[in-house]
């Protein structure tokens, strides 16, 4: 199993409602995140797996208990705790759109563990380089995060939905900033790509850039909580109609968007998602978006996220890209590629000098 896109979610501070679209150098939208997959297949000899039985036949997945304990994992003597195990299953239906398959997941929740077990040898191989974050470097990041929501209670808010303590938003922070350095110090500093693979790859695979309708939308989001109570989401909903009656009755929709809106990813933009094409957003969403006249506002939208009132500023008609436009999102995809097959063999490296034990 491939760790460098699951390491890459597991270091986002916080999700946006966009649905993750596929890594792919076709999409033209500026604030793409790398994929959840839907399913995580287990790699060969990964914690958890059990050899093959003939040659050929995929290796069966060791179950994952009902009841999860408190320590999952230790990796050189460090713990893995259940709390940070459900966080990032969580965020990864979050990504995703939805529940885990009930039929793939043991094969999903042992990938997550997997990669839990690759975050942290990460971290400590950072420590280990004097790459560690300061008080003040995390305290930065928490004011920056704390600065992309409209105020602190919508800010507590939105680390609850996310299933953690402002304590445990602050020690993945610090952790995450430490993979971050130690992967930029040992992996993307030794990946390059050069204008003539560009082009080359443009050229090889033209019918990829065939791109169909696209709109250019904002939104104000109203979140409520994955679990939100009758009486939650009817407050949610009244203040989103509240919000949509300032839009309509004269207000700037960015202004507003700034002040009101809980999308972390797009509230200080006031709202902007840029560009996006079908398949990159939740189905309610979409739907509403693509309907939508230029400049014009929708309604209320439900999706899981919450209720959102969208607007649409500019439309696409279908168009095959050049490669002026293209390239920058090819030579990311390029880089991207590279550095998840170092990141891979780094992260092996590292595993061969350690001490895993999986309790599960």
């Amino acid at each position: 199993m491939k760790h460098a896109l699951w390491l890459l979610l597991l270091i986002a501070a916080a999700a946006s409602c966009r649905k993750a679209p596929a890594a792919s150098a076709t999409s033209t939208t500026t604030t793409s995140v790398p994929a959840a997959p839907a399913t995580a297949s287990a790699a060969s000899g990964a914690p958890g797996t059990a050899a093959p039985n003939s040659p050929g036949r995929a290796a069966a997945v060791k179950p994952m208990p009902a009841q999860l304990p408190a320590v999952l994992a230790r990796v050189n003597g460090e713990e893995i705790g259940r709390w940070e195990f459900d966080v990032a299953v969580k965020r990864m239906e979050q990504r995703a759109g939805g529940p885990l398959p009930p039929e793939k997941r043991d094969e999903i929740l042992r990938g997550v563990l997997d990669q839990l077990v690759a975050y942290h040898l990460l971290a400590q191989e950072s420590r280990k380089r004097n790459l560690d974050v300061t008080d003040a470097d995390v305290d930065k990041r928490m004011t920056e995060i704390r600065g992309g929501f409209p105020t602190e209670d919508a800010f507590k808010q939105g680390i609850a939905a996310q299933g953690v303590t402002v304590d445990q938003l602050r020690t993945q922070t610090r952790t995450s900033m430490q993979v971050q350095k130690v992967i930029d110090t040992a992996v993307a500093s030794q990946v390059s790509v050069a204008d003539s693979d560009v082009e080359g790859f443009y050229k090889q695979n033209i019918d990829r850039f065939k791109q169909g309708e696209s709109v250019h939308a904002s939104h104000i989001l109203i979140g409520v909580p994955q679990n939100a109570t009758p009486e939650q989401k009817t407050q949610a909903r009244t203040k989103a109609q509240t919000v949509l009656t300032r839009i309509r009755g004269g207000a700037d929709f960015a202004t507003v968007a700034r002040s009101e809106s809980q999308d972390p990813g797009s509230a200080q933009n006031g709202g902007d998602l840029g560009f996006f094409t079908k398949g990159q957003m939740t189905p309610a969403f979409e739907d509403a978006a693509f309907k939508l006249k230029t400049g014009a506002v929708s309604g209320v939208v439900e999706t899981p996220f919450g209720f959102h009132i969208i607007k649409v500023s500019e439309k696409k008609a279908p168009h095959t890209a050049t490669l002026v436009e293209a390239g920058p999102q090819i030579k990311n995809f390029l880089l991207q590629g590279q550095r998840e097959a170092k990141l891979e063999q780094f992260i092996e490296q590292v595993k061969a000098t350690s001490k895993i034990e999986i309790l599960i």
